[in-house]
């Protein structure tokens, strides 16, 4: 059934939510924040990876996002190839059904729009075309907020994403790499705007140590690494030169006498820093076991410098105003990190060079002080651009009685 007209809004999130990744939960957080504090009428409800986890952290109620529970295992025997496709049948029902009880569903944040790892057509890019389909055929307006984005090379994934952009209500970036590679892909996004990543609105905790007080740890953040969506032919050996690379890496740090805590940003890194961890075999190193952003930002705010893989391990680390260096496997890392000022301090993670790595992060320290006051800037310019997207977002979506809601094309 459609909201009764003049009830409380009904908002709906939905995305690959409470699955493990840091980083999608954290623009989960940020956007149920603002809904909070903006909106508090609102009733809210998420459609996602993992509603257990959804509902017992955040206290909405959750449904799954796939009904076909092993969506994302592969699929050899005929049985589970007929249960997965069945299953597609069955989302777009229950998609439809979902959206249609809803006034509003946002998109928080992630790479909704991108396939910068891995990634099938069937999979994720064909719920979010089902989500903004059904919204555009039930006159739920369906926003993508703070997205990322970038040029797709399969035909499929590229128009399925494509046609996501184009059926959705409204659109926001958090780069202007991903606006720019919407639009080579065939979507107007001429009234769509820029701001940052929603993992930024989350408070940063104060910094770890006293100014002069003994030298903090280096967080290192790894990841579970295996190039792009058109490098699985060599995907192994990528994972493996990167791996190798971060562990002499993270072994000369610990024989000069630094402390490192290695950082994950997804269930699936965790194998990754036991195995680093276990290969440098030093009581030096650490493996941080944290459950949210909100935990990662206090690792960060405490570190001497951090240098990170995985991009909302970038967002934390730039957030807390500590000296960063990224191992970058996409555009979008080079871009925030020049965003906020660090635009010199990139390395590639494909190909993870320890020696050019180690001179990266000693220039790195010895512009430590520069680059904190920079950081300082940067974040007070992010506060304000995030505070206006709050805003543009209320204006189209939650518009006042006699305004019409925007609707992009």
């Amino acid at each position: 059934m459609r909201p009764a007209p003049g009830s409380p809004p009904r908002v709906g999130l939905f995305g690959l939510l409470g699955s493990g990744n840091l980083g999608n939960d954290g623009s989960l957080e940020a956007v149920l924040g603002y809904l909070r504090a903006a909106h508090p009428e609102a009733v809210v409800d998420a459609r996602c990876a993992g509603p257990g986890t959804v509902a017992t952290r955040y206290g909405i109620p959750a449904t799954r996002l796939h009904w076909y529970r092993g969506e994302y295992r592969t699929a050899a025997r005929p049985g589970t190839i007929a249960a997965k496709g069945l299953g597609k049948l069955v989302d777009a029902a229950r998609t439809a059904a979902w959206v249609r009880r809803h006034d509003v569903v946002i998109v928080p944040g992630m790479g909704v729009l991108e396939a910068t790892l891995p990634l099938r057509p069937w999979g994720f890019p064909y719920a979010l075309f089902l989500l903004c389909a059904g919204g555009r055929l039930a006159g739920t307006r369906v926003a993508l907020v703070g997205v990322g984005a970038d040029v797709i090379g399969d035909r499929p994934t590229r128009a399925l994403v494509r046609w996501s952009a184009r059926l959705a209500a409204y659109r926001s970036y958090r780069d202007g790499l991903s606006r720019d590679a919407l639009r080579s892909m065939g979507v107007d996004t001429a009234r769509d705007e820029v701001y940052d990543d929603l993992a930024f609105a989350l408070p940063a905790p104060p910094p770890g140590g006293p100014p002069g007080g003994p030298p903090g740890p280096v967080c290192v953040g790894v990841m579970d690494f295996h190039g792009g969506n058109d490098d699985r032919a060599r995907a192994g050996a990528i994972h493996r030169r990167y791996v190798d690379g971060t562990t002499r890496f993270v072994r000369a740090l610990a024989a000069e006498g630094r402390g490192v805590r290695l950082l994950t940003g997804d269930a699936a890194d965790a194998p990754v820093a036991a195995a680093i961890a276990g290969a440098v075999d030093s009581p030096l190193v650490t493996v941080a076991e944290a459950a949210s952003l909100t935990a990662l930002m206090k690792e960060t705010a405490a570190a001497d410098a951090v240098v990170a893989t995985r991009y909302h391990n970038l967002v934390c680390a730039l957030r807390t105003g500590t000296p960063t260096l990224a191992l970058g496997y996409a555009a979008k890392s080079a871009a925030l990190m020049d965003r906020m000022g660090l635009g010199a301090f990139c390395h590639p993670a494909r190909e993870v060079d320890p020696g050019l790595l180690l001179e990266q992060f000693r220039a790195l320290e010895r512009r430590s002080a520069e680059l904190r006051r920079t950081l300082a800037e940067r974040n007070a310019a992010v506060d304000r651009r995030l505070a206006d997207q709050f805003t543009a977002l209320t204006a189209a979506l939650f518009p006042k009685p006699g305004h019409a809601p925007r609707e992009d094309s």
